[in-house]
């Protein structure tokens, strides 16, 4: 049974507000309406997509949080961050990011991501990536969503501090890294894990 217009429309606004980041074709199996059908009922609502949504919570709530790096620097966009913790970001494939001939994402954008990540997540001025052991589980295809979650697990008292960083796609692992940070200020080893 269809839910009326108006109805939807009030679930719909109610969904995006509980749950910001839930894509369009989510949504679209959740009211049982085409992708068409919920891109308009945002327009009428004025709700943007699903990237200016992202956008806009990473603006508002990191821009003064992340200290090694830009936003705009970041490849991804941030949706949650505790320095020196964890971090996750999500990256959407476009176009510009995959091969042409096969529409599978190239490992440097997925590297970039993580690495990114792993730099916004130190507490410090200056976060350099000393050296990095790398995994790639499976390819990742043009339109898919990318969400890698990073983990500090050591900070030591010789400046280094060890990031974890696994991407995914779905539930499925797609990347996963090891990077050795480097960092400069006093606050090394104030937070051991």
């Amino acid at each position: 049974m269809k839910i009326r217009k108006v109805e939807r429309q009030r679930l719909l606004k109610e969904t995006i507000e509980n749950t910001p980041f839930i894509t369009d074709d989510d949504l679209s199996k959740k009211f049982n309406v085409s992708i068409q059908t919920i891109r308009l009922d945002r327009m009428e609502l004025s709700i943007p997509e699903l990237r200016e949504r992202i956008k806009s919570v990473a603006t508002y709530q990191w821009n003064e949080t992340v200290k090694a790096l830009t936003l705009d620097e970041v490849i991804g966009e941030i949706i949650d961050l505790e320095l020196d913790n964890r971090a996750i970001s999500i990256l959407v494939i476009n176009k510009e990011h995959v091969f042409s001939r096969n529409k599978i994402a190239r490992g440097h954008h997925l590297f970039a991501q993580a690495n990114s990540l792993a730099v916004a997540v130190i507490n410090d001025e200056l976060a350099l990536t000393v050296k990095s052991e790398l995994k790639f589980t499976r390819q990742v295809k043009e339109g898919e969503r990318v969400v890698a979650k990073a983990f500090v697990e050591d900070v030591s008292d010789k400046g280094l501090t060890i990031v974890r960083v696994n991407s995914f796609v779905e539930n499925e692992k797609v990347f996963t890294g090891l990077f050795h940070m480097y960092r400069s200020n006093d606050q090394k080893g104030d937070n051991p894990k």
